[in-house]
C-alpha cells in the first residue's frame, strides 16, 4: 500500500499519524491569490476564492511556476492545496456586471499580484479533515460564502489595471499585452477567467479550465504569426526535461512549422496523440487536451526568441511517480525548462532519435509508429515551392 503522505510503498515513517477534524463557520487568511470558476451547469457556474486559514505569503499554494522553480514533491503540493478552502457562490457567467460585495472582492483578488488577507463568513460550517490523502484533488474544501471582505489593500500591476479598465480592447489583444508586460501565465489565466478582459459587452466569467487553454492557445498563435515567416533551423535539435514523473523530449526537425504531441503512460501504456501542420488546427486537441497547448506555448516562446521555425515532435513519458495529476501548469513549466537549455544538435534524424531513446524507458517505436509528422517528414513539398 502506498503512503498517503509521501507516496512511498509500505512507508512506516508516517503510519502513526492520525487525522483531526476542524469545524469552521468563519475564517481569515491570505489568499495566494486564487479564484476558481467551475464549468459544471454552465452558464450558471460555481465561482469562488481560495484561501488558507493562515496569513503571510501563500502564493506557493497555487503557483505552478513556484512549484516547478522550487522543485516541490507531489506530497508537498497536495499539502498546500488541502489547506485551501474554496469559498464559493453559484453565479451566472454575466454576474460580473453586478455591483455586490462578493463580485467586488472576487475581481480584486483576481487582479492582485500578491497574497491578500481576506475574511470569510460561511453559510454553514465546513468540516475540514487534516489527515493527508494522496488522492486529494486540486480543488477541495468547498464552502458556501455568506459574506467576504478584504482586510488589506490589494496590489495590482499597472498594466493589469489599465487593461481591466479598458473595455475597448479585445481579450486576445489584452492577453498578448499582459504577456509582453511579463505578467506570469497563471495570473493572466486568473484575470481572463474572472471576466475582466475584452470588450465591455462581451465580458463574462470563463471556467478556469477553459481559460487555461484559451491563454496558452492565444499566446502561441500570436507568436506563430511571426514564426511562420522565419527561416528554418539547419539541423536536428533535441531538448529534454523532467519533473514529477513527467519526462519530456522535444525533437525539432529542419522543416516548416508543424507540431505533434505523443504521450504514453507507463502505468497502462495508453497513448494520447494530437498534431497540426503548418496551417494549424481547426478543432480542439481532444486527446492530449490542455497539455497540447501548454507544450506549444513553450515551443513558440523558444522559436520566437531565436527567430527560427521548425517542425516539433513532443514525446512525453508519464511514470508511476506522477500518481496525482497537478494540472496543466506544471507541464507548461517543465516544457519551458527544456527550452531554457542549450539544444543537443545532430546531423541526421537517426542520431537524434537514438539520443531520445537513451533517456526513455518506453521503446521509442511505441511513439514513432503513431507519429504523423515523422511519417510525412521529407515527403511534403517545401513551403517555398508554392510561392
Amino acid at each position: 500500500m502506498y503512503c498517503k503522505i509521501c507516496g512511498k510503498l509500505n512507508c512506516k515513517e508516517h503510519s502513526f499519524l492520525l487525522g483531526r477534524t476542524e469545524n469552521l463557520k468563519e475564517f481569515s487568511g491570505s489568499s495566494p491569490p486564487e479564484v476558481f470558476i467551475g464549468k459544471w451547469d454552465y452558464p450558471n457556474v460555481y465561482a469562488g476564492i481560495l484561501s488558507p486559514t493562515e496569513y503571510g505569503e501563500t502564493k506557493v499554494f497555487s503557483s505552478p511556476e513556484l512549484w516547478h522553480e522550487k522543485k516541490l514533491a507531489i506530497p508537498q503540493i497536495l499539502d498546500f492545496r488541502k489547506k485551501l478552502i474554496y469559498g464559493r457562490v453559484k453565479s451566472n457567467i454575466k454576474s460580473i456586471f453586478k455591483n455586490d460585495k462578493f463580485t467586488q472582492v472576487f475581481q480584486e483578488v483576481a487582479m492582485t499580484s500578491k497574497s491578500i488577507a481576506t475574511e470569510f463568513k460561511l453559510k454553514k460550517p465546513i468540516l475540514r479533515n487534516e489527515e493527508r490523502e494522496s488522492s486529494v484533488p486540486l480543488i477541495k474544501n468547498a464552502a458556501w460564502i455568506d459574506t467576504v471582505r478584504l482586510e488589506e489593500n490589494s496590489k495590482i500591476e499597472p498594466k493589469v489595471d489599465y487593461l481591466v479598465n479598458d473595455s475597448e480592447v479585445k481579450a486576445s489583444k489584452a492577453l498578448v499585452e499582459l504577456n509582453q508586460a511579463n505578467i506570469d501565465t497563471s495570473t493572466i489565466i486568473k484575470i481572463l477567467s474572472a471576466g475582466l478582459l475584452g470588450l465591455g459587452k462581451n465580458r463574462k466569467l470563463v471556467p478556469t479550465r477553459w481559460s487555461i487553454t484559451a491563454v496558452d492557445d492565444t499566446l502561441s498563435k500570436e507568436k506563430l504569426k511571426r514564426i511562420r515567416y522565419y527561416s528554418q533551423i539547419q539541423n536536428f535539435q533535441v531538448f529534454n526535461a523532467e519533473y514529477l514523473g513527467n519526462h519530456y523530449e522535444f525533437l525539432l526537425l529542419p522543416e516548416e512549422f508543424g507540431f505533434e504531441v505523443l504521450e504514453i503512460s507507463m502505468r497502462n501504456m495508453g497513448v494520447w496523440h494530437d498534431y497540426e501542420t503548418f496551417f494549424g488546427r481547426k478543432n480542439y486537441a481532444d486527446n492530449v487536451t490542455g497539455a497540447y497547448y501548454a507544450n506549444r506555448l513553450a515551443l513558440t516562446e523558444y522559436l520566437d526568441k531565436i527567430k527560427k521555425q521548425a517542425k516539433c515532435i513532443v514525446f512525453r513519458q508519464v511514470s508511476e511517480e506522477y500518481y496525482a495529476p497537478l494540472g496543466v501548469g506544471i507541464l507548461r513549466e517543465v516544457s519551458r525548462e527544456a527550452f531554457s537549455k542549450m539544444p543537443e544538435k545532430f546531423p541526421n534524424l537517426q542520431e537524434a532519435l537514438a539520443k531520445i531513446q537513451s533517456r526513455l524507458k518506453i521503446p521509442l517505436s511505441n511513439y514513432t509508429e503513431k507519429s504523423i509528422l515523422l511519417k510525412n517528414y521529407g515527403k511534403q513539398k517545401r513551403l517555398f515551392s508554392y510561392m
